[in-house]
């Protein structure tokens, strides 16, 4: 489905929804075209980063990955997920090549100035298909601003495992290749739970499951947190702690273009408390209006996504988190569900926002202390 000048118009044509509640809908998920390709990356041992205390290296490395493909697309509209280690996306035939050159930039822009390897593979829907799974997409809207995809079917879960098994790897580029990473920030502080933790919950359907069984389970769960105050949103109302000089200067200064690293750094250390200043004492700017901007941070935020299974980073009390493992051990027991939960103290945010004075600016939300990739090693050992 293309316009006349040849730019797909398949994602921008499905319809947003707004009840995360209805997200096991199949009513709501549209298979993908055939010809499109299935993007995907994580960060090899990326616990042991975690054990070492870089996280925010790792979060920022998975966010840079949409950036990247964001920035090479021109900033047209295509379906995505962050992961916190990683993140998958689909593009059109069209949009492959430019794709394929983010996520090689990316790979090496991550090993070179992160620390880190990344591994990054580009599967076509159907390889997928012919597997015998399927991968549909729908589209989240957790505020009028802007959506974010939602995937089902199986498929994504088959194009990660084999990205892991070293099938439909897309070598890194050479040696000092940057990708463009413009709007990818991380100038926002920890921000610590209000309610007494931070919960990183990651649910999947059991090998052989009743599909029936999950989706009732997966609805018992958002049911559940939805009753809590503000359904568990871990970013406060007046927005996440700001600071000068923010922690993730290097890494903003790491993404950027033009000139030495020192350079960077200055640059960035000055466009930081610009802005630190601006948010700091209200100082409205042209159009740009603080108060509007944190609104908007807070309704924009990536805190719960399903992409074959559920994702949340929630704000809860302990006794929310009992009653989520009294369900998440029951279903567990059944055969219907695997999982993993990690508390920690803090959640952490970082941010593609290529424009301030648009609302659709977005923010990803992990936990501070290993976040989703804990919670995968927690459901790991569970099938162990």
């Amino acid at each position: 489905m293309t316009t006349s000048d040849g730019t797909d118009i398949f994602y921008g044509a499905i319809p947003v929804f707004r009840g995360f509640g209805s997200l096991m809908d199949p009513a709501l998920y549209t298979p993908l075209p055939d010809d499109w390709a299935v993007g995907v990356a994580d960060i090899v041992e990326s616990t042991k980063a975690i054990a070492n205390q870089r996280y925010k290296a790792v979060n920022m490395a998975g966010a840079a990955v949409i950036a990247a493909v964001t920035n090479a697309l021109d900033g047209r509209e295509f379906p995505f997920v962050f992961g916190g280690d990683g993140a998958s996306f689909a593009v059109s035939p069209a949009d492959l090549s430019h794709a394929r050159e983010a996520l090689a930039a990316t790979a090496a822009w991550v090993s070179a100035d992160l620390d880190l390897m990344m591994r990054v593979a580009l599967v076509p829907v159907r390889d997928i298909r012919a597997q015998g799974l399927d991968i549909k997409v729908a589209r989240f809207g957790p505020s009028s601003n802007l959506s974010y995809a939602m995937f089902s079917g199986g498929g994504l879960g088959w194009a990660d495992a084999a990205m892991k098994r070293g099938e439909f790897a897309v070598p890194p580029a050479k040696p000092g290749t940057q990708p463009d990473l413009s709007g990818l920030s991380c100038r926002f502080e920890e921000i610590p739970s209000s309610r007494g933790l931070i919960l990183s919950v990651l649910v999947v359907p059991a090998k052989g499951a009743d599909p029936r069984a999950f989706r009732k389970v997966i609805e018992d769960v958002i049911k559940l947190v939805e009753q809590s105050p503000d359904a568990g949103r871990p970013v406060p109302p007046d927005g996440p702690p700001l600071r000068w000089p923010p922690a993730g200067v290097e890494y903003e200064a790491r993404a950027a273009r033009g000139g030495p690293l020192l350079k960077r750094r200055t640059v960035v250390l000055a466009v930081t408390l610009w802005a630190y200043v601006v948010m700091r004492f209200g100082i409205k700017v042209g159009k740009f209006v603080p108060k509007n901007y944190v609104r908007q941070v807070v309704e924009n935020s990536d805190f719960r996504k399903y992409d074959d299974g559920l994702r949340m980073i929630l704000d809860c009390t302990v006794e929310l988190e009992r009653a989520l493992t009294e369900i998440l051990e029951k279903a567990a027991s059944s055969k219907v569900v695997r999982y993993g939960l990690h508390r920690q103290d803090a959640a952490m945010m970082t941010c593609f926002a290529p424009s301030v004075m648009r609302s659709d600016h977005v923010h990803f939300i992990d936990g501070a202390r290993g976040g989703y990739a804990s919670a995968a090693s927690a459901l790991k050992a569970m099938a162990a």
